[in-house]
């Protein structure tokens, strides 16, 4: 299903003429086919719709990246143009939970498992994942946990 909102973006993006849209999510699409040959010489089928929102995340945090780096090189063009990839590339994910969110889901799941110390810490994440999969950035639930088993 995500692989079609893609593809159908990317029809309205030709339609529109929107060069930068455009190359982004061809350059999505690329990223997508790689993953589905990955998994096909791993034995298995095409990738699924969690796999799509991990490789947009990863493409999310490579961009970000390469803006700070561009910045401090003096490139504001090349920012730029990062930061609007990355705002194309936001389209395609769930919204991502504020970090008051984020600390009430870790509340929640520390509290509902009964965690008591850091050796819980990994119950705590792995459920976390399970219930907010591509919504919050599970670095900074890591911190928010890590900081409620001290």
């Amino acid at each position: 299903m995500l692989r079609d909102q893609i593809n159908e973006a990317l029809k309205v993006a030709m339609k529109d003429k929107d060069k930068r849209r455009m190359a982004t999510l061809r350059l999505i699409n690329a990223a997508v086919k790689d993953r589905d040959i990955a998994a096909r010489t791993g034995g298995k089928d095409s990738v699924g719709d969690d796999d799509i929102r991990q490789l947009l995340s990863k493409m999310i945090r490579q961009r970000e990246e390469s803006a700070v780096v561009y910045a401090e090189a003096g490139r504001t063009e090349l920012a730029e143009q990062e930061r609007e990839e990355i705002e194309i590339i936001k389209d395609f994910l769930p919204r991502q939970m504020s970090a008051d969110e984020v600390r009430g889901a870790c509340e929640e799941v520390v509290k509902e498992i009964g965690a008591h110390g850091l050796r819980d810490m990994g119950k705590c994440m792995a459920t976390l994942k399970e219930r907010y999969p591509g919504r919050i950035d599970f670095g900074q639930a890591s911190t928010v946990v890590k900081g409620m088993l001290n």
